[in-house]
């Protein structure tokens, strides 16, 4: 049994999900293990104790994070001095690579190893980045098939674990029984509208997602299951939306997500893990996104890949449709869910083409059990190297 404190950070929602049973991988091995650092309520239901709330750095956005700057950089130095304190065993660093390369760096002075789960997004761009990982990272663990040639390419030692969600995903009934569950007696579609996890891009992208839920409401009946995260109403006031909740039959779901994705026709959803989910439920979907105008012009610049929707990315294909800033708008996004919702046949296509896509990314062991594996080898590394 391995005795050890470890550092674990995690920036937002997805990061907290796959760090979460990362720990339980741990714990279930290895009872004794202390865990504390930057983490979500999934983390923090797990055991990990919250140096820092998580939440405080779920920002997107080249622009917008600029003003939340001061606030990282406070909880930055307070994770900072804790691990000075506590000096960790080890580190696993979740995503949010902004937040944890910069900690890498200082624990790379420290001496305390570094396990980086879910990969930073660099063969996309900020390439820059790949001096820093290879000086930091003793081992990096990603989740696409095509990203550890990349990184090994690059000097940086990868295991590729598969995508977590092959396993995590578990809807908690029947498509049919959560249909009945969210109150769809009748014979309409049923569509889920998925703003994004992140306060500041679901305020950005609710107006034009009502637009087009009353848009679809007058072309066909519709109900919509406006699907956010738990405890989304008690941060962000909604009350300007009631009233337009209400005319287009939208109802509010608070923290079901998966069970919204398993059980509808159609989901409008913000590029991003959802659609990773919606995916692997093989639900048919529409992405959409929009940033501030200067962070959109930043990126049309440095980001160099053919897609924005990771789906299409690993299909290497549009397989969903991609409404990206000037381009979503109530009246497209419209438009282009009716197209599905009026032909099962193309849902029924899109659903099998993502069944298969799903299948590519299932390892042959859980995920986290591999992640488990790899940190469990530094972890007994560490420890025989501190006796």
């Amino acid at each position: 049994v391995v005795a050890a404190t470890i550092l674990i950070s995690a920036g937002e929602a997805s990061g907290d999900l796959y760090a979460a049973g990362l720990v339980r991988a741990l714990q279930s091995r290895h009872p004794d293990l202390d865990f504390f650092g930057c983490a979500g309520p999934k983390m923090r239901a797990a055991g990990v104790e919250a140096t820092v709330d998580s939440a405080s750095l779920a920002v997107m956005g080249l622009v917008e994070v600029l003003r939340h700057i001061p606030g990282i950089y406070r909880e930055y130095r307070k994770l900072l001095r804790a691990v000075a304190l506590r000096r960790p065993t080890l580190a696993i660093l979740t995503d949010s690579p902004d937040f944890n390369l910069r900690l890498a760096k200082q624990l790379k002075k420290m001496q305390i190893p570094v396990v980086y789960l879910i990969a930073p997004q660099v063969w996309a761009w900020r390439k820059d980045r790949l001096p820093l990982m290879r000086r930091t990272i003793q081992r990096l663990l990603c989740i696409f098939p095509f990203e550890q040639a990349f990184f090994e390419r690059h000097g940086i030692p990868t295991t590729y674990i598969g995508h977590p969600l092959t396993r995590l995903i578990r809807p908690s009934a029947s498509p049919a029984s959560l249909r009945r569950k969210f109150q769809n007696e009748t014979n309409g579609s049923l569509v889920a509208l998925l703003p994004g996890s992140r306060k500041g891009e679901a305020m950005r992208h609710m107006e034009s997602l009502i637009d087009a839920a009353e848009r679809i409401s007058r072309a066909t009946p519709t109900r919509f299951l406006l699907a956010l995260p738990e405890g989304f109403s008690a941060r962000v006031d909604l009350s300007n939306f009631r009233e337009r909740f209400s005319r287009a039959a939208i109802q509010v779901i608070e923290g079901q997500t998966w069970d919204v994705l398993a059980c509808v026709d159609l989901a409008l959803a913000a590029s991003g893990t959802v659609t990773m989910e919606a995916c692997m439920l093989g639900t048919p979907m529409v992405t959409f996104y929009r940033v501030n105008r200067w962070s959109a012009m930043m990126a049309r610049r440095l980001v160099k890949v053919p897609f924005f929707c990771m789906v299409n990315l690993i299909a290497e294909r549009p397989l969903v449709v991609e409404l990206i800033q000037e381009d979503f708008t109530g009246e497209r996004l419209a438009a282009e869910a009716l197209k599905l919702l009026n032909d099962q046949s193309a849902r029924l296509a899109m659903r099998a083409a993502l069944g298969q896509l799903a299948e590519t990314l299932a390892g042959s062991q859980d995920p986290m059990e591999a992640a488990a594996s790899e940190v469990e080898r530094f972890l007994v590394k560490e420890m025989v190297h501190v006796s």
